[in-house]
């Protein structure tokens, strides 16, 4: 018989800035930012897919740029600012990305969504007039196994209408 000693795993503790408020965390050297961020700090917006990257349901802004949290380590974002999309309208009012998916019925089960509209905003933050060919580039890292993505890209189009009118009208 073998004997197998449990190895306890050592916790670092993180501090970072998640939806512009400080949060420390204990993470485990081998936990994913997603995991991180929906069970050990409960926010559970952000959601899980692929686990590889190739999705992009668990997309956050971390410094300025969009990631899959699925692919950066919890211990990564010590002294990062992270926005999920619990962070997107602070002010606890939909975000005009939110309701343009709602009213261009460009959503069904959810599971994408968070991720399409914290890229999306990353892309109106960028561009705030994109032409729908710019959408579907942006948004390429994006999947949906639930329904075809021409309601998406209306429903980004929309908010960058709604966002930033344009001179003709």
């Amino acid at each position: 018989m073998v004997a197998v000693e449990s190895r306890s795993t050592a916790k670092t503790v993180v501090t970072a800035t998640i939806n512009g408020d400080e949060v420390q965390f204990l993470a485990e050297p081998r936990q994913t930012l997603l995991e991180c961020l929906r069970d050990v700090v409960g926010l559970t917006g952000t959601k899980e897919g692929c686990s590889d990257g190739n999705c992009g349901a668990c997309n956050v802004v971390m410094n300025g740029h969009l990631v899959n949290s699925c692919l950066v380590l919890g211990v990564e974002a010590e002294g990062a600012t992270v926005t999920t999309i619990e962070g997107i309208s602070p002010s606890g009012e939909l975000h005009p990305l939110q309701k343009a998916f709602l009213e261009e019925a460009a959503l069904q089960c959810g599971i994408c969504t968070p991720g399409f509209i914290v890229s999306a905003s990353e892309l109106l933050k960028a561009n705030a007039h994109p032409t729908e060919d710019q959408v579907r580039f942006w948004l390429a890292g994006n999947l949906c196994r639930c329904t075809g993505y021409d309601k998406i890209v209306r429903a980004v189009l929309h908010a960058a209408e709604m966002m930033h009118p344009s001179a003709s009208h």
